[in-house]
């Protein structure tokens, strides 16, 4: 059938689309694809850090001992041994976490589409850190809630300031450990006060957990899900951990929730992709992570360190920073008149590239922030492109 001279399609996008909006951070990353760019922006895991050989390994076993079972459709909630392996591994410090709470999904990102889908309607309350993980703003936003910021200092979220914006809420969502962007962890104190406050308010407290692995001396802090298995709902990712690329991701809710948010994902993919599940439980069912963990630790600590040291020489005094203790990110605060923003176009002109602070925030965005990720660079083009930046900023002192 031939049609003549189409008339073009007046595309009618629903209101949701409307609100949509592209990572900034994944449009800043078109830009550091270029060789010639020291790229401090990207919230990557190195792939110096990836376990090709183990992960080869694991699916050609898959493949010749259970292949038919991996190619095929599975079930919605995921692949049972490797729930159970997530349950045991969660049910500490006198936690029981059962196989039947854990749903496995494409990434964590997708836990928070999936969260937003069954617990926020348009207007609801949605209490964020300040400032906060940008992945979450954006699913959190395609639902159109009403964010209110919680306030945070030097160590993190202030579980006393909740109470203040707490009314109506649906959901609180933290990240306690080496937290994207900022590189703060909530001490053991604090967690145990988040926790009695968001169950005293009945107010679910959502812990994303993608970095907690990531402790340099591996003294990871305890888990909330543990101290309230009830009111807690807790995302792990295999992303820093494994590789990013297998985008295999966990959410650990209360079972009334969990059933909700499997029937979410039903109406989403069906299900996560079974083979990447098993070849997943192949790689860490003996201890694997026990073993591969340290090294990303040892790497990232020492990266860590060359640009703390870098900035400490070549940032201006009024300039300060988030010494983490794990993780992937240092946050760092200019001088009121600095926009970072303007910097970025600035820095790269010059071959450096990092991520302004402002989209972090859900109210009230701080434009002389930055967040700054050292774990693809190597030490001596991170020390170059900080000599860079500290020259920059220094200019417009």
């Amino acid at each position: 059938m031939n049609i003549e001279s189409p008339s073009p399609i007046a595309w009618r996008f629903s209101e949701r689309a409307g609100q949509l909006q592209s990572s900034f951070i994944r449009e800043i990353l078109k830009i550091t694809q270029q060789p010639q760019i020291i790229s401090f922006a990207g919230g990557l895991p190195s792939p110096a850090t990836f376990p090709v050989d183990a992960m080869k390994a694991a699916f050609d076993k898959v493949l010749s001992t259970a292949g038919k079972t991996a190619l095929q459709y599975g079930p919605t909630d995921g692949y049972l041994p490797l729930r159970q392996w997530i349950a045991e591994m969660l049910s500490k410090d006198g936690a029981t976490i059962v196989p039947e709470q854990v749903l496995m999904v494409s990434g964590s990102q997708q836990a928070l589409d999936l969260l937003s889908k069954v617990l926020i309607d348009e207007g609801s309350r949605v209490l964020v850190e300040t400032p906060s993980y940008l992945g979450a703003l954006q699913a959190f936003s395609v639902y159109r809630p009403e964010f209110k910021s919680v306030l945070t200092d030097d160590h993190g979220l202030v579980p006393s300031s909740i109470p203040a914006v707490a009314d109506g809420a649906r959901l609180l969502y933290a990240l306690p450990n080496f937290q994207n962007p900022t590189g703060r962890t909530l001490s053991t104190a604090r967690r145990v006060e988040l926790v009695e406050t968001c169950a005293g308010l009945g107010l679910p407290l959502i812990e994303d957990d993608p970095y907690g692995a990531l402790s340099y001396k591996g003294n990871p802090l305890p888990k909330m899900v543990a101290m309230n298995p009830a009111g807690v709902i807790y995302m792990g990712s295999f992303s820093k951990v494994l590789t990013p690329g297998i985008r295999l991701g966990y959410v650990v809710a209360p079972l009334p929730l969990v059933r909700v948010l499997e029937r979410a994902k039903q109406a989403a993919d069906l299900h996560t992709a079974q083979l990447t599940q098993m070849v997943v439980h192949e790689v860490v069912k003996d201890g694997f992570l026990d073993r591969h963990i340290p090294t990303i630790r040892e790497l990232y600590g020492n990266q860590c360190q060359v640009m703390l040291d870098a900035m400490a020489e070549h940032f201006p005094a009024s300039a300060t920073w988030t010494k983490p203790e794990g993780g992937m990110f240092i946050w760092a605060t200019l001088p009121p008149h600095i926009n970072a923003m303007e910097l970025l176009d600035a820095a790269i002109k010059e071959n450096v590239a990092f991520v302004p602070g402002a989209p972090f925030y859900a109210n009230a965005p701080e434009t002389n922030t930055l967040r700054l990720s050292f774990v693809t660079v190597p030490p001596e083009r991170i020390r170059h492109g900080i000599a860079v930046l500290g020259k920059l900023i220094a200019a417009r002192m």
